[in-house]
């Protein structure tokens, strides 16, 4: 099964997730299809396109150093997405997958500079809602066209975090922004989709500075008894998910529901 020529932005692939999904979606795209990296380290996303472009099959692999936390970083990618040809593509996916955990070593009640909340928002939410809408605007529906937009999800969307009050509200927001947008858009493929526990610099952060101890202990355990999921086997299951194309759109998927 193959994406055929193909679009595809991957946020955050520098590393983690992102970068797993990077390697595993070049495999199932034709040759002419595009595919653009968007991380703030240029280092890593280099490494990833040298990766690429090792088994290069007419892909071409573009790098987009790039905050997505400011204005300036979401206008580079849509400047690159812009001067891209899109005429004779026959899919769009745009994985928003760039994200932080925030400062988990405080509750709720301590969160008291809204400029510190801000910042972690416009990164995390305001910037996933901004890069989308010009994306859509950049590659309109036409016919013969698939455009399919994938939210990078988590259980705390849906389930509360104690001293995770920044991921927990992040992450929820953006599935409800996404539902929306399944709503008001039938023609697009949306996807909210949660990776499981992954074992990336992400949950080590989480296992070593979560101020609820039950958190700490909790993750502690599934990393010491390898119940951490590798960034490979969950892309790979997001992506064959993808290729079936039986979900509902809009709809939160967990890897442990699939």
């Amino acid at each position: 099964m193959s994406f055929g020529k193909a679009l595809v932005i991957v946020t955050g692939a520098s590393k983690g997730f992102g970068r797993a999904l990077a390697l595993q979606i070049a495999a199932r795209v034709t040759a002419g299809s595009v595919l653009i990296l968007v991380a703030r380290s240029d280092d890593k996303l280099q490494e990833v396109k040298t990766h690429l472009s090792r088994g290069d099959a007419g892909l071409t692999v573009r790098c987009v150093t790039a905050d997505l936390g400011c204005k300036e970083g979401v206008e580079r990618v849509l400047t690159e997405i812009r001067h891209t040809s899109c005429a004779d593509i026959n899919q769009l996916l745009l994985f928003n997958n760039a994200a932080s955990l925030g400062d988990v070593s405080r509750y709720s009640r301590d969160f008291m500079d809204i400029d510190e909340v801000d910042s972690y928002m416009s990164l995390n939410v305001s910037s996933a809602l901004c890069l989308t809408a010009g994306v859509l605007h950049a590659v309109p529906q036409r016919d013969g066209l698939v455009r399919v937009i994938i939210n990078i999800s988590s259980l705390c969307a849906i389930k509360p975090f104690p001293s995770w009050v920044l991921y927990c509200s992040g992450k929820a927001a953006r599935d409800m922004m996404f539902r929306v947008l399944a709503e008001e858009e039938p023609d697009l493929r949306v996807l909210n989709y949660a990776p499981g526990p992954l074992d990336t610099d992400m949950q080590l952060q989480a296992r070593s500075n979560s101020a609820d101890s039950g958190l700490r202990n909790t993750f502690s355990m599934m990393h010491a008894q390898g119940q951490l999921l590798t960034s490979e086997e969950s892309s790979t299951k997001l992506i064959n998910v993808l290729l079936e194309d039986h979900y509902t759109s809009g709809a939160h998927l967990d890897f442990y529901d699939l």
